[in-house]
């Protein structure tokens, strides 16, 4: 190694902000890019699309196709884009330290604590209401009962969503680490919902409006008078994922082991292996020739589940939902208070009455993946700041990070069994939604500074990374902004 390589290899960061110092280390050998590695290794990707389709695809992206035709829909393009560049910003910070991007936000002035009462306020705001939960309540009582809920249903909805909350909570206990249950459980969802939109849109969907569709998403700039702000601000937060998830993705990764994250460990179920530990501060790793070709590969694998896997199911989830929409319901239609997307059975039973509890079925399976995506992210991301941030929490559960991840599982399940009587599905996930634009605006330009301050300058991103970073701060701020001086005037 040349004198050059050498010194660039001994370098010890020293700025680590408001946390200790990390450790140092090797960067793990990824295994070799391949088509058959790529499908073994990838997989948060999965996790991040089945915990989206829910919201903005099936929720916010059919009511605004009918009500304001396809014209709206660059907003959805380039909402993904940006949340494409975000999620991999979060990522890049934890292939390099092993730590989820929370943590790095947390060594950032004025330290741990107030971050992490911060960014769980925030996080509750947007996922604490269990909304999707109430959603396939509705899915599930229409699917058995043949008829939507009406008002004298309230009991028996509100018995079922508790049902959900339950299996949810069964669901995390599971696995050798939450992490894999996810990803195991998202890939199964993955392959039902999409079979299902592609079987309909293909045999019920007329090929002009699938050309309709597709240049909607490109039309850039169309925005229809008196369009709802509060309902087009949750179509760009949600229209990838938004908000905690351009967090929790991070931590997903950790926990799958790419990078330094296959140094520090991972969140175990509740039945998981007792011998899977998660270190409190991450490690890092020397900058040399060799470090830096594992690097390249553990990229290219982190590209391909972000670009391939989650940003062009992403982009294909919305677009077959909001073309299966336009196809089959009358234009002009509001859909905002017909119970949790479930308008899919109502229109589609009017082709063939056995379509009503296919597409129920197809329905449940939507909403209970997004909340069950939604409930792991709530947790995660507050399990991990409270065990970055608070010796004390780690000295009461012995060095056992489950214990906090299940004592905050339990206790949000229970304030969402007050929350989910807070009104329908549509309406709360539209204020959740907007929440999640608020949280995409404040956490860009951090995870810009956490990438440029913390990160050694080869492994810093891109000019224009750093510029599409900056415009997801303005985007999303100026549109939250919009959203509450409409409002508030």
């Amino acid at each position: 190694m040349n004198p050059i390589a050498s010194e660039r290899s001994t370098h010890t960061p020293s700025d680590h902000g408001a946390l200790p110092a990390w450790e140092q280390g090797d960067l793990p050998a990824p295994p070799s890019f391949s088509a058959s590695n790529l499908l073994r290794v990838i997989g948060p990707g999965a996790i991040l699309l089945v915990g989206s389709m829910g919201g903005g695809e099936w929720l916010v992206g059919p009511a605004i196709g009918v009500q304001y035709g396809m014209g709206l829909f660059w907003v959805a393009t380039v909402s993904i884009f940006l949340q494409v560049i975000c999620n991999l910003e979060s990522i890049r910070y934890t292939l390099y330290t092993g730590e989820p991007i929370m943590s790095g936000i947390m060594r950032l002035h004025p330290g741990p604590r107030f971050w992490a009462v911060i960014y769980t306020a925030l996080a509750t705001l947007q996922l604490g209401i269990p909304a999707l939960a109430a959603g396939c309540g509705s899915v599930l009582f229409a699917a058995f009962a043949g008829h939507m809920p009406e008002d004298s249903d309230s009991g028996t909805l509100l018995v079922i969503s508790y049902g959900v909350m339950v299996a949810t909570i069964v669901v995390l206990l599971l696995g050798r680490t939450i992490e894999r249950t996810l990803e195991w459980v998202s890939w199964v969802m993955i392959v039902l919902i999409f079979t299902f939109l592609l079987v309909v849109n293909i045999f019920f969907v007329p090929a002009s409006t699938w050309i309709t569709s597709a240049a909607g998403f490109f039309q850039f700039g169309y925005i229809p008078e008196n369009v709802d702000l509060v309902l087009l601000g949750a179509l760009a937060a949600t229209a990838g994922a938004g908000g905690m998830a351009g967090l929790a993705i991070s931590n997903w990764f950790r926990d799958k082991g790419f990078g330094m994250g296959g140094t520090v460990g991972a969140i175990a179920s509740a039945f998981g292996h007792q011998e899977i530990k998660l270190s409190t501060i991450g490690k890092v790793f020397h900058i040399n020739d060799e470090n830096m070709d594992r690097w390249r590969i553990w990229w290219k694998y982190v590209r391909a589940d972000q670009v391939w896997l989650w940003g062009l199911g992403a982009a294909v989830g919305m677009f077959l939902n909001v073309n299966l929409a336009v196809g089959i319901i009358p234009a002009g239609t509001d859909l905002s208070q017909v119970g949790a997307g479930a308008y899919q059975a109502e229109y589609l039973a009017k082709i063939w009455s056995g379509f009503w509890f296919l597409a129920l079925f197809n329905g449940f399976w939507v909403l209970f993946s997004t909340h069950l995506g939604n409930t792991d992210m709530l947790i995660r991301t507050v399990t991990d700041m409270v065990w970055a941030a608070s010796p004390r929490a780690r000295k009461w559960c012995g060095g056992n990070v489950r214990s906090i991840y299940y004592c905050a599982l339990f206790g949000f399940s229970i304030w969402g069994a007050f929350a989910i009587n807070w009104g329908n599905a549509m309406d709360l996930f539209k204020i959740m939604a907007n929440i999640a634009g608020l949280i995409l605006a404040i956490a860009a330009i951090q995870i810009l500074r956490v990438n440029t301050r913390f990160l050694p300058q080869e492994l810093q991103p891109p000019m224009w990374r750093k510029a599409a970073m900056l415009l997801v701060t303005v985007m999303y701020g100026g549109i939250f902004s919009m959203v509450v001086w409409t409002h508030l005037g």
